[in-house]
Formats: structure tokens, sequence, C-alpha cells
């Protein structure tokens, strides 16, 4: 039995599948106000689902849960910033704020002479992630727990790659970005993807303070992916 076929047995899977719009009214009525991704650990029970996605040309499936950013598939931005992602060589590369891993288990894959690191607050996303990159056969990446760069404070890293926590407000994105000079190193890149209408404006300022620059690597779909670079 695949590993996919025993969570099914073991956790009562639900699967995502579209809802009609008498059903989609129905559940409204009755659902109750949205747990935030952002909350350290989730309230509302484990409701799990399996998505798949093809990134940088491999086929990849991640375990899903309530309460965690795009649990139904991968959005759209994340497709953006996968595809358009600058990955050194060889080196450390840190995916903040992983969900369920996508990003980083798609730049583990890329080259696995990186290490990768990939941190989340939500609990019930790292252990998601966790088994994410034990499912995909990922051997050159790991999963910690912890407040945005805190898991890793005594590390430094040549790549930190961010889909922020936007409805977490643009305090919280701005403090994703001002943290990653602190963990990187010299000639490190952050990267991270915006929905163009948010942030066109007041995030390339933001890098331009932290970093002295700011490139845009991608413009696609509504979205922008942004690089600053140390010492440049």
């Amino acid at each position: 039995m695949g590993w996919w076929r025993r969570w099914r047995v073991c956790l009562c899977l639900e699967t995502f599948t579209p809802k009609s719009g008498s059903q989609a009214a129905a559940m409204s009525k009755k659902s109750k106000p949205v747990e935030h991704y952002f909350s350290s650990v989730p309230k509302c029970d484990d409701r799990f689902g399996l998505v798949r996605a093809k990134l940088r040309g491999r086929s990849f499936e991640f375990l899903t849960s309530s309460s965690v950013f795009s649990k139904k598939k991968v959005d759209l931005g994340t497709h953006v910033l996968i595809d358009a992602m600058v990955l050194p060589e060889k080196g450390s590369v840190l995916d903040i704020g992983c969900g369920y891993g996508a990003v980083g288990i798609a730049a583990a894959a890329s080259n696995p002479n990186l290490r990768v690191v990939m941190t989340d607050v939500n609990m019930r996303a790292v252990r998601l992630a966790r088994q994410n990159v034990v499912n995909n056969r990922i051997r050159n990446a790991e999963v910690r727990y912890g407040y945005l760069y805190e898991p890793v404070a005594d590390m430094r890293f040549d790549c930190v790659l961010s889909n922020p926590p936007v409805s977490a407000g643009m305090d919280t994105v701005k403090g994703v970005i001002a943290g990653a000079a602190g963990v990187l190193a010299a000639g490190g890149s952050f990267q991270m993807v915006i929905r163009s209408k948010i942030g066109a404006k007041a995030l390339p300022e933001a890098f331009v303070a932290v970093f002295g620059n700011c490139e845009v690597l991608a413009r696609e779909s509504g979205f922008r992916v942004l690089m600053g670079r140390v010492g440049v």
C-alpha cells in the first residue's frame, strides 16, 4: 500500500472537490469563521487533502489540511516564485513561511547540492511539510518550527525565498524583508513574490531600504518576484 493510501486509511481523508452553487451556499451558512493560517496552533480539526503539481518540470504530491495556506492547490503566486527563483549552484537556501512545503521542496529537488531549510509558525504546516519531504523523497531538506527567522537565527543562507503571509498585514511582510538581512551570507539574495496591486511601490522601497537594491525577476499573472542582494 502506497503512502497516500495509508494516509487515507489512517486519517479519514477528505479530498477536495468542487462544490455546486447550492452546496457552497449551504456550507457557507453553517461555516464558522475561517482560522488564520498564520496561527501557531490551529484549533480546527485536520481535514486532509492531496495536491498534485508540476514545478520546474517535476511532478510532486503534497499532503495538505485545513488551516494551512492554499490547501486546495499550489497557488499561482507560489508557481510564479518557483518558476522565477534564482538558486545558487551550492550552499544553503531558506524557505521562510513554508506552509506545506512547495517552494522549499521544489528548490531542494532542483539541485541536490543545496541544503534547504524550511520554517513556519504554524505547527500543522510544519508537520505537513515534514511529511511531504519524505513523500517526495527529498534528502537535502529539513523543516523547523518557529516564528519567522527565530528557528535559524544562528545560520547563514545563500538564498532566502518567501511567499509572505500578506493577510497577516504589511508590517509582517516588511518584517520578513528586514529579517532576511540578518540571516543572509555575503552576496546572498532574498526573493519574494507579491501581488503587484498590493506591493508594487511599498515593497521595492522596503527592499532598497534593507539591501540598497531591488530587482524585478518576473512579472506574471498579476504577481511580481522581487530580489534584493546583500553587498551589491
